[in-house]
């Protein structure tokens, strides 16, 4: 099915991860040990920590790092206790914001958070607020000029949910949040390797954002972002440029 331009957004997004690689593996490093407390040190059998460390593997993050991580998880090294958080809010205009967060103090999290949406223009919501308008899925885009079918016919035998494509050929892949890192390998196997692969709030429904609007928005998802205890902000806006 085909639906409307979202790759200039994941062009954006993607640049901006890479322009932040230092605090992206602070970030994974937080997911990895989380992943191991909760689900153990084998790979093979946590799919989560799989998922971590695939995202640990594409940010070229030296392997020493994830063991370390994992040790700390698994409870064999010292290392601080996270826990997972997530808070809810509205944007400019009512736009809807989950935000992931792992953190060792829920007080200065939470406060940290109310902060820059109050500053920004937001305001924060109660839980189950927003989160209700996202579904929680694993999601690959592909660049335009991907073979469609081909890898529509590949991804759909592999187990993947839908396959959608925007107004510029860009081709987005939709599984089940814990299939992802299994989809991921079939694909690379038949010749498809994503652009941008992860586990996200994916809005039901979207709300464009442009000019002076756009500007506000962009400011309060990035003052949430470069919060240290955030992991993920999700958000029902698209901001065009």
């Amino acid at each position: 099915m085909a639906g409307h331009s979202k790759w200039a957004n994941i062009k954006h997004k993607k640049a901006a991860t890479d322009a932040k690689r230092g605090k992206i593996w602070t970030r994974l490093i937080k997911e990895i040990t989380v992943a191991a407390r909760m689900g153990g040190e084998d790979v093979d059998s946590n799919p989560r920590l799989r998922l971590a460390v695939d995202k640990a593997a594409d940010a070229n993050m030296p392997k020493e790092n994830v063991t370390r991580a994992i040790q700390r998880g698994a409870g064999t090294l010292e290392g601080a206790n996270y826990e997972e958080v997530r808070y809810e809010g509205y944007g400019i205009g009512g736009a809807a914001i989950v935000v992931d967060c792992m953190t060792d103090n829920r007080v200065r999290t939470v406060a940290e958070v109310r902060h820059a949406f109050n500053k920004y223009g937001g305001n924060m919501g109660t839980e189950g607020s927003v989160a209700f308008l996202f579904q929680h899925c694993g999601q690959m885009f592909f660049a335009p000029g991907t073979n469609e079918d081909a890898l529509m016919e590949a991804a759909l035998e592999a187990g993947a949910d839908d396959v959608v494509t925007d107004e510029e050929g860009g081709i987005e892949v939709l599984c089940a949040p814990f299939s992802l890192s299994d989809l991921r390998a079939s694909l690379e196997k038949a010749g498809f390797k994503a652009e941008v692969a992860e586990v996200v709030m994916k809005p039901n429904t979207e709300t464009v954002f442009a000019g002076d609007e756009g500007i506000k928005m962009q400011k309060l998802l990035d003052a949430l972002e470069n919060l240290d205890d955030v992991q993920e902000v999700f958000t029902n806006a698209i901001i065009e440029d």
